[in-house]
C-alpha cells in the first residue's frame, strides 16, 4: 500500500497538468461553442428560407460527425489546405465545431418555448423582430436552455479525452504515458478516472440543483 501511494504521489503532478490542460480545451470549446451554437439557432428561426437550409446543413454535418473523425480532419486534413493548427488550438477548435452542432439544437429548443403570446405582445408594441429576438426571446430562450447546456458541458469534458489522439498531453495522454514508462496501467488509469469523476460528480450535482432551482420559476 506505501508503494503504491508512493506511486501516486509521483504520478500526480503530471496527471493534474493533464486534468488542468483537459479543463482549459473544454472550457474554450464550450465559450465558443455554445456562442456558435446560439448562432445557428438563431439563423434556425429565421424567415428566410435559404438561412434556415444553410443552419440545418451545418448543424446536421456536425451532429452527423463523430467527435473523434472531428479531432482528426482538424489535426491532420486541415495542414494539407495549408492550414496548420498545433494540438491545444487543433483540439479547440474540433471540439468547439462540435459543441455549436449540439447545442444549436439545445438552444433552438428553449428559443423555441418562449411563449407565443409574448412575441405577439411585442409585435403589437411595435417592437422589431430583431430587437424582439435580442430582449425577449434570446434571453428566456437561454435560460430555458441551461440546464440542458450544463449537462452537455460535463458530456464535452469527457470527450476532451479523445484529445490524447492527437498527442496533446491531456489527461488521458498523461495516463498512457506514464503507463508506458512503468507498465503499471491498470493503476495510473484507475487513478485518471478517480479524477475525472473528482470533476464530473460535482458538476453533475450542480447540474441537478440548477435544474430544481430554475424549475421553480418556469
Amino acid at each position: 500500500m506505501t508503494e503504491m501511494l508512493n506511486m501516486v504521489g509521483q504520478w500526480m503532478p503530471r496527471l493534474l497538468d493533464g486534468l488542468w490542460l483537459s479543463l482549459q480545451v473544454t472550457g474554450v470549446s464550450l465559450v465558443l461553442g455554445i456562442a456558435g451554437g446560439l448562432a445557428l439557432a438563431v439563423l434556425a428561426l429565421s424567415r428566410k428560407r435559404p438561412v434556415r437550409i444553410l443552419s440545418t446543413v451545418v448543424t446536421e454535418i456536425g451532429r452527423g460527425t463523430p467527435a473523434l473523425v472531428m479531432l482528426q480532419f482538424v489535426y491532420f486534413g486541415l495542414p494539407q489546405t495549408g492550414i496548420m493548427l498545433e494540438g491545444f488550438a487543433a483540439a479547440a477548435t474540433a471540439l468547439t465545431l462540435t459543441t455549436a452542432a449540439y447545442t444549436s439544437e439545445i438552444i433552438r429548443a428553449g428559443l423555441k418555448s418562449v411563449p407565443q403570446g409574448e412575441l405577439e405582445a411585442s409585435s403589437a408594441l411595435g417592437i422589431s423582430r430583431r430587437d424582439s429576438l435580442r430582449f425577449i426571446i434570446i434571453p428566456q430562450g437561454m435560460r430555458i436552455a441551461i440546464p440542458s447546456l450544463l449537462g452537455f458541458s460535463i458530456l464535452m469534458f469527457q470527450v476532451s479525452s479523445l484529445a490524447f489522439t492527437i498527442g496533446l498531453p491531456e489527461l488521458l495522454s498523461q495516463a498512457y504515458s506514464i503507463g508506458a514508462s512503468n507498465f503499471r496501467y491498470l493503476e495510473v488509469l484507475t487513478v485518471a478516472g478517480l479524477l475525472y469523476l473528482a470533476v464530473t460528480i460535482p458538476a453533475g450535482w450542480f447540474t441537478r440543483r440548477v435544474e430544481r432551482k430554475m424549475s421553480q420559476h418556469l
